[in-house]
């Protein structure tokens, strides 16, 4: 068989062969020259060619539209940019802007306000007035849905759960001027609505996808949480905006508007006719149910305070846990910051992704109750994970954690896991109700031929249905012995063999019974599917009553592994895993597999733009401005910006930096207000998920401003992970000098993170009695504290910390171990410059303690990670691409170090005995010029000046001034500090001007070195100038640099 292959093989190769030859056979045979068969190959060639062109652009096409960011990021790195570079204003947001539809929903919006006043008028008011006799003159006598339309702030899409499927989560913001007047006439009431606010999250799904026109056969809608709303009443319903009955009837029509349109409830618009589909589609089964244990938190704020705040006492927190319109609260734990409750509680989930749970905590007090803190997690991240147990760090709630575990339970619609998932159950300890095994959906439709209690009177029907002691009700339907509900009912079953359902019919005004009906559920567990749909007969009713319903029984199947892994401790908290007895003593530290993994996440806080003016004026005939500031929330720590006085379009360019962990359901949120002297007014949230920004590393967007009618943000975030090498140390040092803000903190270069373990042989205190010690560390001005250990000699801490590191080279991590008194009984002080020359930026071991007894020492791991932006990452690239072929430098001054190209110098002493550079007759400034492109300024940072040369015998006092020629106007004129008594002064001051690049190149910058003669004197003495023609600098690279100093007589 093989040789018969090969044989084939070998003649189709022949073939190919005589192929080829074919034309030139032909040419001879018509008589063709030479010239022809040229030509005929050449136009083969040339069409081949073309063919082969057409399909790779459509290849790369088809490449562009399957998956356009790294489409694009190819692109960029093939014109050399490096990894993950993009300009600013390219940017691939997961919700888009939605603006055609904004225009759209603005023309047509009068059109609506017609179909809204036609269905109020037409449908409503006579269903209002059939509902009870004293409305029989009700009547709707204003429908105005004025000017202002529904706004449609972003889009975003899913891929949906099969292929008929389209999901799109619309951000809606209505700030309406909507006017709707109603009148009883027989009670002369007048009553109405003027103005509203209605805020939330749209969900729409196309489904089911067809095919024919039109394409898509039906619309379902509803929010996947409870919007937030706000109404302006007017007529005898002005007594609603009283305080505390506006917040009720507020929540009160959210009750009845989450009765409607928030999960589980839907509002299902078909599109075709006889949809097949319909009744699933009003009411699908849940996707899952998760089973959330409470354990515990950490680490709470105590609220409760005594003699005007002197005395700080405790709190009494307890847990609201809130999935749509499910709500559970926890029981109260009494004057306890760190709470345990160990409670389990179980939700529905009808959608993934996008339905959430929030946990919010509060101290119960006598009189209102305040917020400890809260926590948002999307149930998809539970899906994918099955169980997911973690301390969620709490916003709002300073360093609080709450300590979950969820897990996921599918429904399986047979019984063959019923025994295992019953036998589970009996092993878990739930409080307050015992585990779900089951869940039961009752769908329930309509009923025919029900009896009449009074001849000629037709019922208003409405059911109760009961599971043990679980009752739902249906709606009530009017003056109808065939009644249509269309609804559904959800109980969670515990034991579906020996459990019924018992439902009742009943007339509504006099709750008398109109049929009733019992069905064991073990009935249903020998049924197809575990489903039952068919008309049942109703008991003690009329006999041809009938129920029309649907039974669906699943079984609640939890498909992860038990032995999950250990329960996760809590940061800062000991490890119960930890060995603690035993006379070994070991020689390395033994930190959690989380130590090290933190994150820094920069954020930027550039811009805003068409913010709302809140600033009015004779009761809002003269419009004003807003003073706006922003509230960032992230980790647990909370930042505020400055106030931007009468600005609606406000710059901030403000930094901050929080260490955070990749703990999900954590989101970085942005609040705005307008700064007032009573309280200050809201102008707009808006978040975006920290795993987002792990995951994709920068985010730089215009975010929409949600709950207003205007307004967007413009922020920059990037997460910096820690990398154990030193190489990029000074390239970081370097861009963080370029990127410094005008106001805020330094940016950071490093994180350090320490694990301290244990301590040994601590000195003993009172003769022979061992200490109860805890260990303080300190970074800066940043300390923080372990917790304390029983008296023992030998205390176990186990416990992590991480600091932001400035600069490496200078700083250093101050250790004390304290007995809990305070006195000490031992310190460390460990030099950061001692991890920079040790291998992988770490050392890890026992290190004496200073102070102590002879042999006291402690067990720490201390790690260094550089924080490298992506700004250094280009900087660095391009150094390295410079090579060999950069410019020459300036001579550096003595005491310097270079630190590669254009880099900052730092100042250590000299490692060898390298020869002084020859010296300036006036001395040198140590200058760095850089246009900084995001924020259109031209930076300038003075650091030093270096061998000044005096002019009298005393020391000089120097500073140095700027001014931007040829404009010596004030607003281009810049000054340093005053650095008193020295000829070699430092300074690392940044200034900015604002203009555009091409501007400054056109500038001149003039630097004078002087010093003030006295404190009574205006006169200053010249010390030395330079004169830089910027046209001649690489503005865009941002280069430090030493100049020489002339005198301030000669020219420039």
């Amino acid at each position: 068989m093989e040789r018969r292959g090969a044989g084939l093989a070998a003649l189709g190769a022949l073939g190919r062969r005589l192929l080829w030859a074919l034309p030139a056979y032909a040419a001879g045979l018509l008589g063709l020259g030479a010239g022809a068969l040229v030509l005929a190959l050449a136009l083969y060639a040339g069409w081949r060619r073309r063919r082969k062109a057409r399909e790779r652009g459509m290849q790369l096409a088809a490449r562009l539209q399957r998956d356009e960011e790294a489409a694009v990021r190819a692109a960029a790195a093939g014109l050399g940019a490096a990894s993950g570079e993009l300009p600013a204003w390219v940017s691939f947001p997961d919700v888009e802007r939605a603006e055609w539809l904004n225009k759209v929903l603005a023309q047509a919006w009068p059109f609506f306000g017609q179909y809204m006043e036609k269905l109020l008028v037409e449908n409503i008011a006579p269903s209002i007035r059939a509902s009870n006799s004293h409305l029989q003159t009700f009547t709707f006598t204003k429908v105005d849905m004025g000017e202002k339309p529904l706004r449609v702030l972003g889009v975003r899409a899913h891929p949906g759960t099969h292929k008929k499927q389209i999901l799109l989560d619309l951000n809606i913001s209505y700030v309406g001027d909507v006017q709707i007047d109603v009148e009883v006439k027989k009670f002369f009431c007048k009553a109405g609505v003027k103005g509203m606010q209605l805020h939330g999250m749209l969900r729409i799904i196309l489904e089911p996808l067809l095919g024919d026109v039109p394409i898509v056969g039906a619309l379902t809608m509803f929010f996947i949480r409870r919007p937030t709303l706000d109404i302006n009443w007017t007529g005898m319903t002005n007594l609603l905006d009283i305080p505390g009955l506006s917040s009720m009837s507020d929540t009160m029509i959210m009750d009845a508007i989450s009765s409607y349109l928030v999960l589980p409830n839907r509002l299902l618009v078909p599109l075709v006719p006889n949809l097949h589909e319909a009744a699933q589609l009003r009411c699908p089964l849940p996707r899952g149910v998760v089973r959330v244990h409470l354990r515990a938190a950490r680490d709470l704020r105590s609220k409760d305070r005594f003699m005007g705040g002197l005395v700080e006492g405790k709190s009494d927190p307890y847990a609201v846990l809130r999935v749509g319109t499910q709500v559970v609260t926890s029981r109260v734990i009494d004057d306890n910051l760190n709470p345990i409750w160990d409670e389990v509680y179980e939700f529905i989930v009808h959608e993934v992704p996008g339905q959430e749970m929030e946990v919010e905590l509060f101290d119960k007090d006598p009189d209102q109750d305040d917020l400890l803190g809260r926590m948002k997690l999307d149930f998809g991240e539970v899906l994918k994970a099955r169980v997911l147990e973690e301390w969620f760090p709490l916003q709002e709630g300073g360093q609080g954690r709450l300590h979950l575990r969820l897990e996921w339970l599918s429904l399986m619609s047979d019984t063959s896991k019923l025994d295992q998932v019953l036998e589970r159950n009996r092993t878990i300890v739930a409080k307050p109700d015992p585990p779900s095994a089951a869940i039961l959906v009752v769908y329930l439709d309509r009923a025919e031929e029900l009896p009449m209690k009074k001849p000629g009177k037709e019922p208003n029907p409405m059911v109760q249905v009961s599971v043990q002691d679980v009752t739902r009700e249906s709606k009530v339907v009017y003056n109808t012995s065939a009644p249509v509900w269309e609804d559904a009912f959800r109980f969670f079953l515990h034991d579906p063999m020996n459990q019924d359902v018992d439902i009742q019919v009943k007339d509504d005004p006099r709750q008398s019974s109109l049929g009733s009906l019992s069905l064991p559920l073990a009935r249903l567990l020998d049924a197809p599917e575990l489903t039952l749909d068919q008309p049942f007969q109703l008991q003690r009713s009329g006999p041809g009553s009938r129920l029309y319903m649907k039974l669906v029984l699943r079984v609640l199947f939890f498909d992860a592994p038990e032995n999950d892994g250990p329960t996760p401790t809590p940061p800062g908290q000991p490890d119960p895993l930890a060995s603690t007895g035993g006379t070994h003593r070991p020689t390395h530290a033994s930190p959690d597999p989380q130590f090290g993994t933190e994150h820094v996440l920069r954020i930027q806080l550039l811009e805003a733009e068409n913010l709302i003016a809140k600033d009015n004026f004779f009761k809002g005939v003269v419009r004003g401005r807003s003073d706006p500031y922003a509230k960032v929330r992230v980790a647990g720590r909370v930042f505020r910006s400055r106030v931007v006085k009468e600005d609606l379009n406000p710059r901030w360019n403000e930094v901050y930096e929080v260490i955070v962990d990749n703990v999900p359901g954590q989101d970085v949120e942005f609040d705005l207000f307008d700064k007032d002297i009573d309280k200050d007014d809201f102008l707009g949230r808006c978040k975006v998920p920290l795993r987002r920004v792990l995951s994709s590393r920068i985010v730089d967007e215009w975010l929409p401003l949600e709950e207003v009618k205007s307004g967007r943000l413009h922020v920059r975030l990037e997460s910096l992970a820690p990398s154990p090498s030193a190489a990029l140390l000074e390239q970081v040092l370097h861009t963080n000098s370029l990127l410094q803000p005008a106001r805020g903190e330094e940016l950071s270069a490093a994180l350090l993170s320490v694990f301290v373990d244990r301590a040994a042989d601590l000195p003993l205190r009172k003769g022979s009695k061992p200490p109860a010690a805890f260990a303080s560390l300190a970074v800066r001005d940043v300390s923080v504290k372990t917790k304390t250990c029983a008296p023992t000699a030998e205390p176990v801490w186990d416990e992590g910390f991480s600091f932001l590191i400035k600069r490496p080279h200078v700083e250093s991590l101050e250790l004390q171990v304290k007995e809990e008194g305070g006195q000490p009984l031992g310190a460390l002080s460990l030099p950061l410059p001692q991890l920079l020359a040790s291998e992988g930026l770490a050392l890890d071991g026992w290190f004496p303690l200073a102070g102590g007894g002879p042999g006291s020492q402690v067990l720490l791991r201390a790690q260094l990670g550089v924080l490298v932006s992506q700004q250094a990452e280009v900087g660095a690239s391009s150094v390295s691409l410079a090579g060999g072929d950069a410019a020459p430098q300036p001579a550096e001054a003595p005491g310097e170090e270079e630190c590669g190209a254009g880099g900052l110098r730092q100042r250590l002493p000299p490692a060898d005995s390298r020869p002084e550079p020859a010296e300036g007759p006036l001395g040198r400034l140590q200058l760095t010029l850089w246009y900084h492109g995001d924020e259109r300024k031209l930076v300038a940072i003075v650091h030093a000046c270096r061998k000044l040369r005096p002019v009298s015998k005393e020391l000089p006092d120097p500073y140095v001034s700027l001014v931007l020629l040829p404009d010596r106007s004030r607003g281009t004129k810049r000054k340093t500090s005053v650095q008193k008594k020295t000829l070699n002064p430092d300074f690392n001051e940044r200034f900015e001007w604002d203009m555009s690049l091409e501007e400054a190149s056109r500038r001149k910058l003039e630097a004078h070195v002087k010093s003030t003669l006295s404190f009574m004197s205006r006169e200053k003495e010249a010390l030395g100038k330079l004169h830089l023609d910027l046209a001649q600098v690489d503005l865009s690279e941002g280069g430090t640099h030493w100049y020489e100093l002339r005198d301030e007589r000669s020219s420039p």
